[in-house]
């Protein structure tokens, strides 16, 4: 599906999906936000919370919510509902991760938004090859987290299980 210029702006809210992976030996956690039901970008970080996010493993959905700064400037931040009813929100995303991997996430939903086939976005990840094994592994990870949405294997994703090494 190929997006117009209007269709390609970003809506303030967008529905999420949360996925787990590990990368080496630590917890990652991806956001996925979603546009007609089709991953439309990514943000990706390590899940604690000194360095990234921590969030109950019950978290599996949210919304991804475009926020402005006073200064003007933008971040993303990330809410759900917890298992009391109650929507908590989990402010800048975009400050909380590594400046590479967020760096790689932008260009990976650059992809997704201008509409390239989830089967071929995929594979685009799944060949990278960077200098560094971390990437490397991350970018299994994320390639993994997207697999899911490839018709035909939403079911090859067990959070439990998922390990990138």
């Amino acid at each position: 599906m190929i997006y117009s210029e209007e269709e390609l702006k970003r809506p303030t809210e967008l529905e999420c999906d949360v996925v787990r992976f590990q990368n080496n030996k630590d917890k990652w956690i991806a956001f996925v936000g979603l546009k007609d039901n089709r991953p439309y970008e990514i943000f990706t970080g390590l899940a604690d919370d000194e360095y990234g996010i921590s969030l109950p493993k019950s978290v599996t959905h949210g919304k991804i919510i475009r926020a402005t700064n006073p200064d003007g400037s933008h971040r993303y931040d990330f809410q759900f509902t917890n298992t009391r009813g109650f929507k908590t929100t989990v402010e800048g995303l975009s400050y909380k991760f590594d400046k590479t991997f967020w760096n790689y996430a932008k260009l990976i939903s650059g992809v997704l938004r201008y509409g390239m086939p989830i089967e071929q976005v995929v594979k685009v990840v799944s060949s990278m090859q960077m200098d560094s094994d971390s990437i490397n592994s991350w970018s299994t990870g994320v390639a993994r987290a997207l697999k899911r949405y490839v018709p035909g294997h939403e079911d090859d994703y067990d959070p439990e299980n998922d390990v990138a090494d």
